[in-house]
Formats: C-alpha cells, structure tokens, sequence
C-alpha cells in the first residue's frame, strides 16, 4: 500500500511540474482534441464541448507491463499522448510507460518539443543524454528513483539486468512530444553516398545496415 502511496504523490508531483511550464495559456476550461479534423494549427481543434465525455481525459494503456521481450531492442514504449488521451490537447503534459526487457535498451533518441522525467518502477537502468558539447551525462538508477533528460537532447536507457525485467513512467512537458530515433533516422532517411563520407564506411556495409530500416513515405 506505501509503495502504491508513493508511486503515485512522484507521479502527480511529474505532472504538476508539467503543467507548470505548459505550451500555451488556458483560453477554456479545456480543448479536448477532435481527433476526426484533419485541421491542425498546432495542435488539435477543439471537440464540441457539448460532446465531451468522461473517456476524452481518461486512458488505462500503462497499467500493465507490455512484453517487451518481443520487440527489436527489448524495450516498449507505450505512450499516453494526446492521440491517445485527446483530453491533454493544450495542457502541455503527456506520459508514456516504458517495459525493458532483461538487457532491454532504449536507443539513443531525442524528443524535440519536450524535456522527459522517468520515475522507475523496477529494476535498475543505466541511462544517460549527451549535450551539445559532446559530454556524455549517464547514471545507474533503481527502483524509486527519477533522472532527467533535457529538452532536445539525446538520450538512452538500459536496463543492466540479465534476469530481470525494468520498466519506468515518464513524463514529458508536451502534449506530444515526438520521438527521433538516432540509427532509425540516419539509416531509414538519408543517402548511401552522404552515410559513406559521413561514417568512413563502405557502401556495402550502409546497404546491410540501411536494410534493416524500412524509409519513411
């Protein structure tokens, strides 16, 4: 039960802090996003306030741990953006759960439109960002315990255990916050000849490791 308590006074301690530097000012009580408009200026329009229901604010999707084992890197990130909970449209704030399996990495990324808090949940993760000056700023954190990765920078987690699973709740000052993988978008976007000078490798080998990163349409 304290363990449950205190869960959740780090959670909405997080999302306090959120809303504290949110994205723009109130003008309504709230602009629940109309996820049918293809019109965005921003952000989402609002739904007609006469149609808002209990489920716009509501969403159960980080409850329980997802199997992280079958994914590529063995980490999950399940997140609770506005395209999922339409109820954070302009409060500058969403959440997302990450499940690690054992030796799960999430690869180095960077959210541009968000600063990200993580509060772990289980297990121990070392995890890190790089600023602009190249310094690398990494830690070993455990079960209770919360890092920060600034605005924009780039950033990983991985969980150290061989045996066991990790998993952590982040918080982010967006109501989406965007995700940039670095390989995924180096290798899925740009051509062999600039991924050859930029790296010193061969053309051969920018062909075996752009084929496992299918190009954005």
């Amino acid at each position: 039960m304290a363990s449950t308590a205190t869960h959740l006074v780090v959670v909405v301690t997080m999302l306090v802090s959120a809303m504290a530097i949110a994205e723009s000012n109130m003008l309504q009580d709230f602009c629940v996003a109309d996820l049918s408009n293809a019109v965005k200026v921003n952000g989402y329009t609002c739904k007609d306030s006469t149609q808002v229901t209990p489920e716009d604010f509501y969403f159960q999707g980080l409850a329980t741990a997802k199997a992280a084992a079958n994914s590529s890197t063995g980490a999950i990130v399940t997140g609770a953006t506005v395209e999922k909970l339409p109820g954070l449209n302009t409060l500058g704030l969403s959440m997302s759960r990450i499940d690690y399996a054992p030796n799960g990495l999430n690869p180095p990324h960077v959210h541009p439109r968000a600063s990200e808090v993580i509060f772990v949940l289980e297990g121990q993760l070392y995890v890190g960002f790089v600023t602009t000056a190249g310094k690398l700023v990494a830690k070993y954190i455990n079960k209770g315990e919360v890092f920060v990765f600034p605005k924009g920078l780039l950033h990983f987690q991985k969980n150290i255990a061989g045996s066991a699973p990790a998993s952590v709740l982040a918080a982010f000052d967006s109501q989406l916050p965007g995700t940039q993988s670095l390989v995924a978008s180096l290798f899925g976007a740009l051509p062999d000849n600039i991924l050859v000078e930029t790296f010193k490798i061969k053309p051969k080998q920018v062909k075996t490791i752009k084929s496992r990163y299918q190009p954005k349409k």
